[in-house]
C-alpha cells in the first residue's frame, strides 16, 4: 500500500468522467417527453373549437340549404354522425390511424383506446387529449359528406355507410398521412386535412351522389333554401372553429400555430371576396350564399398549408379557392349534371385539390413559405410531385372502396328513401318530427 501513488491528472480525469455521466444522465432524463401546461391549454381549446365546426357549424350550414321539409334531417344525420364517429373512433379509429407502422394503415394495439391513461403523453400533450383532438377532425370528414346526400338518403343507410367508409376510408389515410405510413414517407405536406379530410369527403361525396341519383325533381323543380341567414351563422362558426382546426394542428402554441392562424384568416377573406366578386361579375349580383361558400372554400384550401405557407401563399390560395370552385359548384355542376346537393365535391374535393398543389409550390422559401422540403427535394416541381401522387392516391382510393361501400348497402338494405317519403320530406317520414 505505501508504494501507492496517485498520478497526477488523476483527480481530474475521474472528474470529467463523473461529469460525463452526470451530463449523460440529465440528456436523458431531457429527451424524455415532459407535458407542458401551455400546450395542452391550447390544445384543449382547439379541440372544443373543431367539434363546434360540425354541431352546430355544419348543422346550420348544410341545413340552412336545404327545403324546409328536410331541415330537421339534416340536423339529426350531423348529430347523430358526431355520436357514431365518436364511438367507432374511440373503439377502432384512433387504433387504425395513429398507431403500428404499417405503411397503409395502422394496427390494433391500441383498440377501445388500450393502453392510454392518465400519465400517457403524445409529445408535449396528453395522450387523451391528442386522441380526441383527432377524433373531432374523424367527425367531421364525414359529416361533409352529408352534404352531397341530403333529402333522399334512408337514415339506416346513411349511419351504416358513413360508420363503414370512416373505418376503411378515414382512418387509412389518416394513417398514411399522419400517422407514418407511405404518403408521410414520401414527404406529402397536409398540415391539418387537404386530403386527409376534403379531398377524401368530396371525393365520397361525389361518389354517393352519383350512386344514388339525383332529388326528385332537380333541374326541373325549383327548391328553395330555407333559411340562408342559418347558412350563414354555420359559415361564421365554421371559420372561427378553423382556428383550432388549422392553428391547432401544430399541437403546440407556437410561432407556427401563429402563423397558421394569419394565413387562414388572410386566405379565407380573399377567397370570400374572390367568389363574391367572380359571382358579381359572371350572375350579376353577389349573394350571401356565395359569400359563405367562398369564405368556405378558402378555409378549405388553407388547410393544407397552413403550417408550410406565408402571407404571400396564402393570398395566392385565397384567389384561387375563390374561383376555381365556384367554376366546379355553378358550371361543372351544371354541365355534367350530378346532384351534389350542397356542393360537397365543387367546394371541399375541388378546393382541397387547389390547396393541396399550391401547398407544393408556395411551401418553398423562395415563397415566404417554411421551405422545410426544400433541401430533400431538391426543387418546387419535385415537392408539387410528391403533392399530386398524394391527391392522386387520395382521390383513387377514396372513389373505389366509396363505391364498394354503397353498392353492398344497396344491394342490402337500400340506399333511398321512396318517391312518396321523398316528396313528403324526411323530416316527418325518418324522423316523425317537423320544424
Amino acid at each position: 500500500m505505501s508504494n501507492f501513488k496517485i498520478k497526477p491528472g488523476f483527480g481530474l480525469g475521474m472528474l470529467a468522467i463523473i461529469g460525463l455521466l452526470m451530463s449523460t444522465g440529465a440528456s436523458a432524463e431531457d429527451a424524455k417527453p415532459v407535458l407542458d401546461a401551455g400546450n395542452t391549454a391550447w390544445m384543449l381549446t382547439s379541440t372544443a373549437l373543431v367539434l363546434l365546426m360540425t354541431i352546430p357549424g355544419v348543422a346550420l350550414f348544410y341545413g340552412g340549404m336545404v327545403r324546409r321539409k328536410n331541415l330537421l334531417s339534416v340536423a339529426a344525420a350531423t348529430f347523430a354522425t358526431t355520436a357514431l364517429i365518436s364511438v367507432i373512433w374511440a373503439v377502432v379509429g384512433y387504433s387504425l390511424a395513429f398507431k403500428g407502422s404499417g405503411a397503409y394503415v395502422g394496427d390494433l394495439s391500441a383498440i377501445f383506446l388500450k393502453g392510454m391513461g392518465y400519465d400517457s403523453l403524445s409529445g408535449t400533450i396528453p395522450e387523451s387529449v391528442f386522441m380526441t383532438f383527432q377524433m373531432t377532425f374523424a367527425i367531421i370528414t364525414p359529416a361533409l359528406i352529408i352534404g352531397a346526400i341530403v333529402e333522399r338518403m334512408k337514415f339506416s343507410a346513411l349511419l351504416i355507410f358513413l360508420g363503414l367508409w370512416s373505418i376503411l376510408v378515414y382512418s387509412p389515410i389518416a394513417h398514411m398521412v399522419w400517422g407514418g405510413g407511405w404518403l408521410a414517407g414520401d414527404g406529402i405536406q397536409d398540415f391539418a386535412g387537404g386530403t386527409v379530410v376534403h379531398i377524401n369527403a368530396g371525393v365520397a361525396g361525389l361518389v354517393a351522389a352519383l350512386v344514388l341519383g339525383k332529388r326528385k325533381g332537380y333541374g326541373t323543380e325549383a327548391m328553395p333554401p330555407v333559411n340562408l341567414v342559418y347558412t350563414m351563422a354555420g359559415a361564421a362558426l365554421l371559420w372561427v372553429g378553423w382556428f383550432g382546426f388549422n392553428a391547432g394542428s401544430e399541437l403546440a402554441a407556437d410561432g407556427k400555430a401563429g402563423m397558421a392562424m394569419a394565413v387562414t384568416q388572410i386566405a379565407t377573406a380573399v377567397a370570400a371576396m374572390a367568389w363574391m366578386v367572380t359571382e358579381w361579375i359572371l350572375r350579376g349580383k353577389p349573394t350571401l350564399l356565395g359569400m359563405a361558400s367562398g369564405a368556405v372554400a378558402g378555409l378549405v384550401a388553407i388547410t393544407p398549408a397552413s403550417g408550410f405557407v406565408g402571407p404571400m401563399g396564402a393570398f395566392v390560395i385565397g384567389i384561387a379557392a375563390g374561383i376555381i370552385p365556384f367554376l366546379a359548384a355553378v358550371y361543372l355542376k351544371r354541365m355534367l349534371g350530378y346532384d351534389d346537393s350542397l356542393d360537397a365535391f365543387g367546394v371541399h374535393a375541388v378546393g382541397g385539390v387547389v390547396g393541396a398543389l399550391l401547398t407544393g409550390i408556395f411551401s418553398a422559401a423562395a415563397f415566404g413559405g417554411a421551405g422545410l422540403n426544400d433541401a430533400a427535394n431538391g426543387s418546387i416541381f419535385a415537392q408539387f410531385m410528391i403533392q399530386l401522387k398524394g391527391v392522386g392516391f387520395t382521390i383513387i382510393y377514396d372513389a373505389v372502396v366509396t363505391f364498394i361501400i354503397l353498392m353492398v348497402l344497396k344491394v342490402t338494405i337500400g340506399l333511398r328513401v321512396t318517391e312518396e317519403q321523398e316528396a313528403e320530406g324526411l323530416d316527418i317520414n325518418q324522423h316523425g318530427e317537423r320544424v
